[in-house]
């Protein structure tokens, strides 16, 4: 329901006495029924087998008004249906309708597509796609790009929103690099397979203003704006430090006012295994796994900011990485400030009697390890000071 809200006009709130409403219950299935009904409208989530984001989604966009992918008036010249190979009793769920597909193209990667195997009673596909059989159809991780365009445009959405689901993206704001647009608000939902989001800042001009409270970024650390924010209000010239998100998922809003604009922003999406944004004042943090063996083929990223006029200080408590005079099989790199300013690599058994100490507000660490020959890793401490 959040993703909805996050990306969409639609929300979903809790009954108070109205005379037409959802009545999500788990009563042994995931199912509901077409669009609006009336009254009492069930919608079966059952507690032990539909718990997933995708069916969720999926049931509450039945309750939107659309049907499956595969049933829509168009689906012949996109699909394959072989019956032959359907449950007897079920060839029903494959049946076309006369839909309204709202000028939007076919989508094998819908949320309400059902897999090439459903229903099969032998194991063979009952969905063929085409003219590529090979393309993947069916997932249920969660709404599409288009699930969100017909929602959107069937409930006539006025809003500025985008998804990106990958292990790489791009987030740019409109017309860049070109003025950005006066009276604008949009958001850009960050999701990965797995791992941690990152976003890293290629350009950023937004107008500057006390408190940034005319144009602004801000970014929360989840799939929504109730999620805890990962950095606040942000406007001017100059470098953002990469920003990484707690789980697999990072929200960006971007607002302007009507008066001056910039020429806005650039940044690339990606993710890590591990890491994080550290903003408070101190904190230690570990390798994966520590005190014990840190885990083969890893890339971290931890990035630490202090607040304007502050540096970060890092001291290193303890340091054990697989040994190798060049440090190219597991290593530590410490980055003053910028990607070219770096500090290390490091590896081995190591003890480091002073602090490193940044130029600037910021800090970013990074941890790669090999397929072989893990050790305990490290633990370090930072503090801001002046």
């Amino acid at each position: 329901m959040q993703e909805f809200e996050t990306l969409t006009c639609v929300r979903f709130v809790p009954r108070a006495a109205e005379a037409d409403f959802l009545n999500i219950v788990s009563n042994g299935g995931c199912a509901s029924l077409i669009g609006k009904s009336g009254g009492s409208q069930i919608v079966e989530l059952d507690a032990s087998g539909c718990m997933s984001v995708g069916i969720i989604e999926h049931e509450l966009i039945h309750a939107l008004g659309f049907y499956h992918e595969q049933n829509r008036s168009d689906r012949d010249d996109y699909v394959t249906i072989h019956p032959e190979n359907v449950i007897p009793g079920y060839l029903s769920n494959f049946k076309k309708y006369d839909t309204n597909n709202l000028g939007i193209e076919y989508d094998y990667s819908s949320v309400m597509h059902y897999a090439r195997d459903a229903f099969s009673s032998n194991r063979n596909i009952t969905i063929e796609p085409k003219p590529n059989p090979n393309v993947p159809v069916g997932q249920r991780n969660g709404l599409s790009i288009l699930d969100i365009s017909k929602i959107n445009k069937l409930y006539q959405c006025d809003v500025c929103s985008h998804l990106l689901a990958g292990t790489n993206g791009t987030i740019i704001s409109a017309n860049y690099p070109s003025a950005y647009p006066n009276n604008s608000s949009c958001v850009w939902l960050v999701k990965t397979p797995s791992g941690q989001v990152t976003l890293q800042f290629q350009a950023f001009d937004i107008q500057s203003s006390p408190g940034c409270v005319s144009d602004y970024i801000k970014i929360y650390d989840g799939p929504t704006k109730t999620s805890p924010v990962l950095m606040d209000r942000a406007c001017g010239t100059g470098l953002i430090p990469i920003q990484i998100a707690s789980t697999n998922q990072m929200l960006v809003e971007f607002v302007s006012d009507g008066a001056v604009t910039g020429t806005g922003f650039k940044a690339t999406s990606s993710s890590v295994q591990c890491g994080g944004a550290f903003y408070a004042s101190t904190k230690t943090f570990t390798s994966p796994g520590y005190p014990g063996s840190y885990p083969p083929n890893i890339d971290c990223t931890w990035t630490i900011t202090a607040p304007v006029g502050y540096r970060v200080s890092l001291r290193i408590n303890y340091f054990q990485l697989e040994v190798e005079p060049s440090c190219t099989y597991d290593y530590l790199k410490i980055y003053n400030s910028t990607l070219n300013a770096v500090m290390g690599p490091y590896c081995g058994l190591m003890g480091f009697q002073s602090p490193f100490v940044s130029k600037s507000n910021s800090m970013m660490v990074t941890m790669h390890s090999d397929d072989s020959n893990n050790y305990r890793g490290f633990s370090a401490t930072y503090t801001f000071v002046k």
